[in-house]
């Protein structure tokens, strides 16, 4: 196991599940989608395709430039040795997930290079009452080796960032900004 060194900052509370978000309905506060952040497309629909390279603890390009109103296809490949998250969100939606992928963490659905997929598929419903599934439509994990696609169209001008949840992946600087131009 790889080890970077970084203090973990014990969560005891656990936020909303991730399928409240997946709605794509509730309003802008931070912890959801909505038309805020845009909303998932199909390939056929992308106007541009963007390689972005995931390493450890990093993201080539650190800078991502759209428009508003533009569907983009994202190659992301994850060149590292770590099991990295990329997911498109706001400053307050990050802080929301990283409590999530913690949970997942703990409960040994997630490990420092990969899902475990026997953890994914059991039922979760005691542990909480919460959701324990990373299936929101703006954030996918990539295995060490592994390429994977997210497809977004970008509806509005926003602050957004793309970011990796995994624990303390945030913090050692796996972030990167989503500039919106004309």
């Amino acid at each position: 196991m790889i080890s970077f060194g970084i203090r973990f900052i014990q969560i005891t509370s656990f936020a909303a599940g991730l399928s409240a978000m997946s709605t794509l309905a509730l309003a802008d506060t931070g912890h959801s989608h909505g038309a805020a952040i845009g909303e998932p497309a199909k390939a056929s629909a992308a106007t541009r395709t963007i390689q972005v390279k995931l390493g450890d603890n990093f993201y080539e390009p650190r800078t991502i430039q759209v428009k508003a109103g533009e569907t983009v296809r994202f190659i992301l490949t994850n060149t590292g040795e770590l099991l990295h998250e990329f997911n498109i969100g706001t400053a307050a939606m990050h802080a929301e997930h990283q409590k999530e992928m913690l949970a997942m963490m703990e409960s040994g659905m997630l490990t420092a290079t990969g899902i475990n997929t026997d953890m994914s598929k059991m039922d979760h419903s005691k542990m909480g009452g919460h959701s324990m599934k990373h299936d929101d439509p703006n954030s996918v994990l990539v295995e060490p080796g592994k390429t994977k696609e997210i497809v977004w169209t970008f509806t509005q001008a926003a602050d957004l960032e793309f970011a990796c949840n995994v624990p303390g992946h945030y913090e050692a600087g796996m972030v990167g900004n989503i500039r919106f131009g004309r």
